[in-house]
């Protein structure tokens, strides 16, 4: 590893401060065939990337700001804008290494445009990343109020290549906050005329993606024995919505004590039971059930992992599941699970989002055909049509669903074609980084 990559988030800041340097960005250059970089002293960067297989494919674009305050990383990660504006949420979240930071980033913004090409959206994949500092207090309003309002000061400054929205780590008001100072944002609170929390609709496409993985079996979801990891948003709604589908039992973990103790009591009618975990341990994916629901951080079905997971379907709301896209995918497929791609199913959210600046319709057809068992492109039919493929070819899952998620990113968009490509340039030529 390269010793700016194994830097901290925090050494990494101190370093570009010393430097005299606040932004900095990678823009893929198609006709050099190389990712460069804003500033010299950042070439290091620009090669790693130039030289991954694994996680950087061929991003349009990283940009990165340090904050004035908390010494914070603000990231805008943008995979592919072919279908429209890159889009995809923010998460607020812990990083040991710079090399952390980055592939985290990347992994998520090439989640987003397979998530928004099969869901049908004239979006492209993007996503925002900002680092949390240790030394300070992250759940302080205050402190909240002025990274997020900056947050959404970075956002407006790249011109509407990367629109932003909720996720992991960032709440409704903090969506407000960067609406505050940018108009390229969704799942703004409801009474500023936004959708609000995306966690409910995200929770019914994992639900529909269940549903039809055990259709594909020739089976139903009651008296089924499902295992959650994550009760944060959207694993609360699981519990909720699964609890309704007369599931046998519910077994669900998370590393924070106050959320598990929430579900406790929520449910105590229920059957389900709770675990608190630490940090990175994933002991309990190991459970014997028929479904295992990851909801929470990324990478945690890995060659550490699968080898002991015992449920026959995998199907969760969690971005990037898979550490490696490729080896996991098989792995899991050597093993006989059916795994169905968060990017299949966990889709509502953004689906939820897109349709904010065109108003609000009760029951929207837009967005119920998602949830439907008839429409062509809806997490039903795509998860069987997915599931039938791979059982027809031999191939995994996850594969035919990136062949299927490629094809459909790389059409322009009907009106503004590949608009988001020329805002980059734009703000490469126009020296954004000064």
């Amino acid at each position: 590893m390269e010793p700016i990559l194994s830097l901290s988030p925090q050494d990494f800041i101190t370093y570009l401060r010393n430097e005299n340097i606040q932004r900095i960005y990678f823009v893929y250059d198609e006709d050099a065939e190389a990712v460069k970089a804003s500033h010299v002293q950042l070439q290091a960067i620009a090669d790693f990337l130039n030289n991954d297989k694994r996680d950087f494919k061929f991003h349009e674009g990283v940009f990165i700001q340090v904050s004035s305050e908390f010494d914070t990383l603000f990231g805008a990660f943008i995979h592919r804008t072919n279908r429209g504006q890159a889009a995809g949420g923010l998460r607020y979240w812990s990083y040991d290494t710079v090399e952390d930071y980055l592939r985290d980033g990347l992994r998520l913004a090439m989640g987003m445009t397979h998530k928004n090409a099969l869901a049908g959206l004239w979006w492209g994949g993007g996503k925002g990343v900002m680092t949390h500092n240790p030394d300070v207090y992250k759940l302080d309003p205050v402190v909240r109020e002025i990274l997020y309002k900056e947050y959404g000061e970075f956002i407006t400054s790249l011109r509407g290549c990367y629109v932003t929205a909720e996720d992991v780590g960032t709440s409704v008001s903090d969506m407000a906050n960067i609406f505050s100072r940018t108009r390229f944002t969704t799942c703004i609170p409801r009474e500023l005329g936004g959708s609000g929390n995306p966690s409910v609709p995200t929770a019914r496409g994992v639900v529909a993606g269940m549903e039809a993985a055990l259709e594909f079996l020739g089976e139903k979801i009651k008296d089924k024995t499902i295992a959650l990891q994550g009760m944060g948003n959207v694993g609360m709604s699981l519990i909720k919505f699964l609890s309704e589908k007369d599931v046998k039992k519910i077994i669900a973990w998370d590393i924070y004590p106050d959320i598990v103790e929430r579900a406790r009591k929520e449910f105590k009618d229920f059957n389900l039971e709770t675990h608190l975990v630490k940090r990175n341990d994933n002991s309990l994916m190991s459970i014997e059930c028929d479904i295992l629901s990851p909801n929470a951080t990324g990478a945690t079905l890995n060659s550490r992992t699968i080898p002991s997971v015992k449920a026959r379907i995998i199907c969760g709301a969690a971005n990037n599941q898979l550490e490696d896209p490729v080896d996991d995918d098989a792995a899991i497929n050597k093993k006989g699970i059916l795994y169905i791609p968060d990017f299949l199913t966990n889709r509502m959210g953004i689906v939820n989002c897109a349709d904010e600046s065109a108003g609000y319709v009760t029951n929207d057809p837009l967005i119920e055909r998602h949830l439907s068992k008839d429409w062509e492109y809806s997490i039903h039919q795509m998860t069987l049509k997915v599931l039938a493929e791979s059982h027809k070819s031999g191939r995994s899952t996850g594969s035919v669903a990136v062949e299927l998620a490629e094809k459909l990113s790389f059409e322009n968009h009907p009106i503004f074609g590949h608009r988001g490509k020329l805002i980059i340039s734009s703000l490469v030529r126009d020296g954004w980084e000064k």
